[in-house]
């Protein structure tokens, strides 16, 4: 330590603190001082704007601005718009990232650089919160992009046929209105993580203006606004332990649903009602083996690790095909693979391949998510899941679900795990505001985290949830639960409906239509509206009843319903977490 301190006795300190200081800056090299000095300054700067102090020697170099636009349903485009930033930080970028819900196109027109991060939802759908921005983009009046240099990183799942469609299609839009495309579209299958960090990699500097100086590198960027997230991921997930392992339909019913419970503790996941857990799932190890016996590889206990651990031996898309044609020769006939898996394929074709051609020719084992049915306030270090055990038969042959069996038929002692924040699906943050919830069958999940959330903050807002299934003797999940919560008031209305226990089928829509006078008038009392399930057929049969009860209750026509549903959205008062 100098001989005369570095922080005068006066500094604004405790003495201990003077001390500590003084030993970190004497011990310290010049370019350590450097970027701590750079450090408090960013720091300053993001806490009060105001008191931030620019060096008075030289004027800061103008860093160009980036606006990152990302459009999402389960928050991978969200999560690399965030990988995107910080990446654009380092190279001296002012980047912004910007929820399509939140732009208009007026504000789109003026900006200079754009990375658009797009994903596709279902067969060619974009995400929920992008459908405003999809339409205004494509409307006849949208106005002209040529300020604007961009470039597109599209997100999807080749088992659907419209694959990336919503990113291909905000592409040739931004061209077709005069913006300047500077890097081709990146078109991401499910193992996106790779291809995704690569792209944003060689993109960031050829959108960056050619003109721009260097940034100053003695200026640390430090991003407050957004924390980093530490903690389990896809690559790295946590091995929790499985606690609690029952089965909530009765032996009579034709669904076969449990109740999963894992142990948490350590994970450092720090979940919030509405969050997704990612499970890692293994494959059926009958199924592995039908692969490898029908490729000619049984006995490659290697590979027979791989494929049930690593490896998607179930679903089968439309490059896949092509590609074992090739591979082969063996002819395949347009539409064939429709409903068909990767066993259907390579049993028809009878070839023998190699280890390395049948990995070349599958897809990574992606994450399955579900949503989180607890609340950290009632449960503590835990997590509990609602699974559906699905299985079915197509072209005469048994299948099978891969992670619903793998966590209910062949429960372990512990799943690999990580947390999918879903910040679009949370409780209001005023807990005097009514919240309606739809969510039929193990759509139910994360309202009873809702609910236990609710119990635990004793929050004054209240609760009313419609929740259907088949028959109300075999299926009515949770069931003691949902009348306790009636009973002490933290339900203040339950509608059911079990489709099978009357000669005509009764869903949780048909309940809707008969509460609609009160239904309205909840919405109109300004309730927030969540709705959980699934994708194809309950979501849609509910946004048409909403559409109706609107309607109806309003005198209004379809196109007034519509605007005023599409208000409420927009208000952040109709959220869905469909699949």
């Amino acid at each position: 330590m100098p001989a005369s301190p570095l922080l005068p006795k006066t500094a604004p300190f405790a003495d201990e603190q003077i001390v500590a200081l003084n030993n970190v800056m004497s011990n310290s090299t010049a370019d350590q001082r450097t970027w701590l000095a750079g450090f408090l300054a960013g720091f300053a700067a993001a806490n009060d704007p105001q008191q931030a102090v620019a060096p008075a020697a030289t004027s800061p170099a103008r860093r160009a601005p980036l606006t990152i636009l990302f459009g999402t349903e389960s928050g991978n485009s969200e999560a690399l718009a965030a990988q995107a930033r910080k990446a654009a930080t380092k190279l001296g970028f002012a980047p912004k990232v910007v929820d399509m819900a939140d732009i208009t196109m007026a504000q789109l027109a003026d900006l200079e650089n754009v990375l658009v991060i797009a994903s596709t939802w279902g067969e060619g759908d974009p995400p929920q919160r992008a459908v405003d921005f999809q339409d205004a983009l494509m409307a006849d009046g949208a106005p002209r992009l040529e300020k604007v240099r961009y470039a597109v990183l599209a997100l999807g799942d080749r088992a659907y046929a419209q694959f990336c469609e919503v990113g291909r299609r905000f592409d040739e839009r931004f061209a077709a209105l005069g913006a300047t495309r500077v890097a081709d579209r990146l078109d991401c299958d499910l193992d996106y993580e790779t291809p995704a960090t690569n792209w944003i990699d060689t993109t960031l500097p050829i959108l960056k203006p050619a003109d721009e100086p260097a940034e100053d590198s003695a200026v640390i960027h430090v991003d407050f606004a957004r924390p980093m997230v530490d903690g389990p991921t896809r690559a790295k997930p946590f091995a929790a332990e499985v606690t609690e392992h029952v089965r909530l339909t009765g032996s009579r019913s034709t669904s076969d649903t449990y109740h999963i419970e894992l142990s948490l503790e350590g994970s450092g996941i720090a979940y919030e009602p509405g969050d997704a857990l990612g499970v890692v799932p293994h494959n059926d190890p009958v199924l592995a083996d039908a692969v490898l016996a029908a490729t000619g590889l049984s006995g490659d206990t290697a590979l027979r690790t791989a494929l049930i651990e690593r490896m998607d031996i179930t679903t089968l898309t439309g490059k896949q095909v092509e590609d074992f044609s090739k591979l082969t020769g063996f002819t395949v006939e347009p539409g064939w693979a429709t409903n068909w898996q990767i066993i259907d394929l390579l049993e028809a074709g009878a070839s023998k391949l190699t280890a390395e051609q049948l990995t070349v020719l599958l897809r990574p084992l992606p994450a399955r998510y579900y949503s989180i049915a607890s609340s950290r306030k009632a449960v503590g270090e835990e997590a509990h899941l609602l699974v559906a055990a699905l299985r079915y038969e197509s072209h005469g042959r048994a299948r099978q679900g891969v992670a619903s069996i793998d966590m209910t038929a062949r429960a372990r002692d512990r799943m690999n795990v990580f947390l999918r924040p879903n910040q679009h699906f949370r409780l209001p943050s005023d807990p005097d505001r009514s919240v309606i919830m739809i969510g039929p069958g193990t759509g139910v999940a994360p309202f009873r985290g809702f609910l236990q959330e609710r119990e635990a903050e004793g929050a004054k807002g209240r609760n009313w949830l419609f929740f259907g299934h088949r028959n109300f003797t075999h299926d009515f999940l949770y069931q003691l639960e949902v009348q306790d919560w009636l009973k002490n008031g933290v339900l203040n209305r339950l509608d059911v409906a079990f489709s099978r226990d009357q000669p005509a089928k009764r869903y949780v829509q048909d309940t809707m239509w008969e509460s609609r006078s009160e239904l309205a008038r909840w919405l109109r009392d300004g309730a927030a509206l969540y709705v959980c399930g699934d994708m194809n057929a309950m979501a849609k049969d509910v946004h048409a009843m909403l559409l109706r009860i609107l309607a109806d209750q309003g005198g209004k026509d379809e196109a007034a319903a519509k605007a005023e549903l599409d208000a409420i959205r927009r208000d952040g008062r109709y959220l869905r977490d469909v699949y």
